[in-house]
């Protein structure tokens, strides 16, 4: 049993004065004996297993291992898998609410905080804890049981649990990927199907259904899941874009597109996403749509120069040469003089018939690298 008054507490944040701040607010509020405090995920992971812990008050945003990170490898742990955890977060999003419910925490609590606040949510996480209700009780039986695989055993606790809550999407997702462990694929489904309509934020059990579609190759019933899930949470970007190339090889060119899109419009800071996205779909011959994501990619960064070149080249293989080449044209002014870009103007201008232009350029070209034998070629046929 955790005690109020005399448990150990651990207080992971990066920020050393809203450390301070939760140690004296818990100082106020006479909760813990023992205060100690880390500075990220990984710091934290190595304090809770080298000294007894009762709670953790972790911060969702930090440097080297966020807050989810850390829950992450912290619940894999069977030494530390069942401490009580309180999130806190300066940022009410949507990928915050989502992460928490993936990672099982007790409660989370948002900046700023109030003693209130703060008190309200220990003695709720630590009643919980103290005094477990049906539910949880039968899950930690299943869980046992499922670890020693019973699988049989853990689906009748699990069964159980749903007797005293019907519609804990977790609960229904538990019993839906034990009976995938048991080759009952058709149940696993139905369950996973129920787990996601009764819970609109559940993103696990829409990524496992998804997954099973993707075993059966229905690959668009994944789609439309993954579609639900990035409204959600960017956590499955990568997988959603892998999933997308696989769309695109099959012919399904309309629902890879509207993913790619979801991708796209949500990774504004992720450019090796949209990098992907667009290698996939130039290697489909799918200009327009990469022209488009070009183009917002430009919007977000018009210096950078590679993105720009880019642009070039698609807009050459639409045919689209003369819009190119002012393509072409600004990321030779952007880096004072590109060798690469002057080969691509020179070669639109010997296209399009301005041949004193391409071999102005060419000229230029041969200025900086005087040994280049493929624009000495080039020169010859001009």
């Amino acid at each position: 049993m955790i005690e109020i008054e005399n448990m150990s507490i651990l207080v992971v944040d990066d920020i050393k004065s809203m450390r301070m701040t939760i140690r004296k607010m818990l100082r106020n509020l006479r909760i813990g004996r023992e205060l100690r405090v880390a500075e990220n995920g990984r710091k934290a992971l190595e304090e809770l297993r080298s000294k007894p812990t009762d709670l953790v008050i972790v911060d969702w945003n930090m440097p080297v291992m966020n807050g989810t990170q850390m829950l992450e490898e912290l619940r894999k742990d069977k030494n530390l898998r069942d401490i009580p955890v309180i999130m806190v977060t300066a940022e009410n999003e949507r990928d915050i609410v989502s992460e928490v419910a993936e990672v099982e925490i007790g409660a989370y609590l948002l900046k700023p905080l109030t003693l209130a606040a703060l008190d309200d949510k220990i003695r709720s996480v630590v009643n919980a804890a103290n005094n477990p209700d049906d539910a949880t009780v039968h899950l930690l039986k299943a869980r046992d049981l499922e670890e020693s695989n019973d699988f049989k055993g853990a689906i009748d606790e699990v069964r159980k649990a749903l007797v005293f809550k019907p519609s804990a999407s977790r609960i229904l997702r538990k019993m839906g990927m034990l009976h995938f462990n048991v080759d009952k694929p058709q149940i696993g489904e139905k369950c996973l199907q129920k787990a996601v309509s009764v819970n609109r934020q559940d993103t696990i059990s829409r990524f496992h259904l998804a997954e099973h579609y993707m075993n059966r190759k229905e690959l668009e019933k994944a789609a439309n899941l993954y579609l639900e899930i990035l409204t959600l949470s960017d956590r499955y970007s990568e997988m959603a874009v892998e999933l997308g190339a696989r769309l695109m090889k099959k012919g399904s060119r309309s629902v890879a597109l509207r993913l790619f899109s979801e991708v796209a419009a949500r990774s504004a800071k992720r450019a090796n996403l949209k990098d992907k996205i667009l290698k996939i779909c130039m290697d489909r011959e799918e200009y327009d749509y990469s022209k488009q994501l070009l183009d917002e990619m430009i919007r977000d960064n018009p210096s950078n120069s590679e993105v720009v070149f880019k642009a070039g080249e698609t807009l050459v293989k639409m045919g689209e040469e003369e819009k190119a080449l002012e393509y072409f044209e600004a990321v030779d002014e952007m880096n004072g003089g590109d060798v690469p870009a002057k080969i691509e103007m020179a070669k639109i201008c010997f296209h399009i018939g301005q041949l004193y232009k391409a071999d102005d350029y060419l000229s230029q070209i041969l200025k900086i690298d005087p040994d280049n034998k493929d624009v000495k070629e080039l020169r010859r046929e001009v």
